[in-house]
This record gives C-alpha cells, structure tokens and sequence, in this order.
C-alpha cells in the first residue's frame, strides 16, 4: 500500500477543523443543564427504575421505524439542507413530551427519532450523498451513535473514529443486508445487531432529554425547546459525520484521517 496520501485544500482542512470540533466537543448535556438551570441530576432522579429500562426499548424501536420511513419524505435530487424546517418540526413534537411528562414521551420519542433521521438525510444529501443508497442510510444511522459521550467514558472508545471503527463491521454486514433485500429486518441479524449498537449509545441521550423534561417547572414550552436543543445536537454531529465522508470521497479515508490528527495538536479555526 502507498505512504502517499493527498494534502487537504485550505479550505477543506478548516471544513474539517470544523467538523472535528462539532464531532469531539457534543454539548447536549452542558445545553441542558444551562437551560434547566440546574444539572441533570435533577431530572434523572426524577425517572423511575422501569423506565430506564423502557427506555432501551424505546430507542431501538424509534430507530427501526425511522430507518424504514424517513428517506420516503424526502426527495432524492441534490438541495441544500433545510435546518429551520426540521427545528421547528422537532420543536412541535417536544412539546407534547413536556406537556405529558414521561406517558408523552413514549410517543414522542418515536415521532421526534423519525424526524432526526429525516434532518440528518437532509443534511447527508446537501453534503453530496445519495439518500436512497444503503450506505448512505447506515451513515446517517450512525449518527445516532455519536456525540454522545459522557465524562466518565474512556476517549478512546468514545471518539469519532473509535465509535465509526467499532461499527464498521456491522455496518458493512447491514449494507449488504440492505442491497439485496431492502430495509425488512427479518432475517437480518446484521442490521437488527447494528440498531442495537446504536441504540445502546442512543438511549443516554434520549434519557438525558427525558431527564430535562422532568425537571421540577418545566411544561409544553420548556419541553420544545428541549427538543429545539437535542434537534440542533443531532444536526451539529450529522453536518460533522457528512463533511468528513464527503472529504474522505474526493481525499480518501487515510488522508482525512491523517489530517484529523494532525488537527490535535494544532489550533482551530474560529
């Protein structure tokens, strides 16, 4: 294999430089808690036991129905992004969380899911993906599985590379999945094994979210702006993912990769 790798434009080193930081520095956890006016702790006291465990379920659920619906409302021709739509869809959806507490929730969790994946399709298709492929789909499902690191994770297995490299095996297995018979989960244990993966690092942030919405005081208002807030993550991690897969297509992986890097040691951008 050849040492040579591409050298990054200016311009799309200080795209990546953005990237990185949007990858590596999530903020949903410091957003909510500036917002409540208080940690999370709070909130998470408030959520029973059985819950938690629901919440599991819940998730892998959401990402099921959002994996088989949201690229049908969606047209495949290249367009820029339309954040300001899916921000507001997401505030509206929020809204019954708050105003219903943990029983709107449940159904909330699987609207709001959908429409996330619809705003990172969204995003994947301004950055030059094709929507309707497989692996642009899994991409976008990935991303369910970044941002959400906690203090208490080891960097190593929390990063954006680590987190990629842990479910590429999986991911390739689902594509393949994906390219022969569509996206039936049915015998597909590739692609019910890759839901649960995501779903797994999914669910902390989904409780994280129930956890701001159980904070003594807030209501239907509060509740939109929550999710206002976990719509904005979630589009902040995707303009990330899809900027470094659209570099990684006119570079090659090894190359971004390398100047990803290299970023570590050197100042960002602003």
């Amino acid at each position: 294999m050849s040492t040579h790798t591409l050298q990054l434009a200016d311009a799309d080193l200080e795209a990546l430089a953005h990237a990185r930081g949007l990858l590596e520095n999530p903020s949903l956890v410091a957003r909510l808690s500036s917002f409540v006016g208080s940690p999370l702790e709070q909130g998470m006291a408030r959520l029973p036991t059985s819950w938690r465990t629901k919440v599991g379920g819940l998730a892998h659920e959401a990402l099921l129905r959002a994996m088989s619906t949201a690229a049908r409302t969606l047209e495949p021709e290249p367009r820029p992004a339309s954040p300001r739509l899916h921000k507001l869809l997401g505030s509206v959806s929020g809204a019954g969380g708050g105003a219903f507490g943990l029983a709107g929730l449940t159904v909330e969790i699987p609207l709001s899911t959908v429409l996330i994946m619809r705003a990172i399709l969204d995003i994947a298709r301004a950055e030059g993906e094709h929507i309707d492929r497989p692996a642009t789909r899994l991409a976008a499902l990935e991303v369910f599985a970044l941002g959400g690191t906690q203090r208490s994770d080891d960097a190593t297995e929390s990063g954006y590379y680590a987190v990629r490299a842990a479910l590429a095996t999986t991911v390739s297995e689902a594509a393949r999945h994906l390219a022969q018979k569509g996206l039936s989960a049915e015998g597909a244990p590739a692609l019910v094994r890759l839901i649960t993966m995501v779903a797994a690092r999914y669910k902390v942030q989904v409780t994280q979210k129930a956890a701001g919405m159980l904070v003594p005081g807030i209501g239907a208002a509060a509740g939109a702006t929550i999710n206002l807030m976990f719509m904005n993550h979630f589009q902040d991690v995707s303009r990330g993912h899809f900027t470094v897969r659209r570099l990684e297509r006119h570079y090659g992986a090894e190359a971004v990769r390398t100047a990803w890097e290299a970023l570590a040691d050197s100042p960002r951008p602003h």
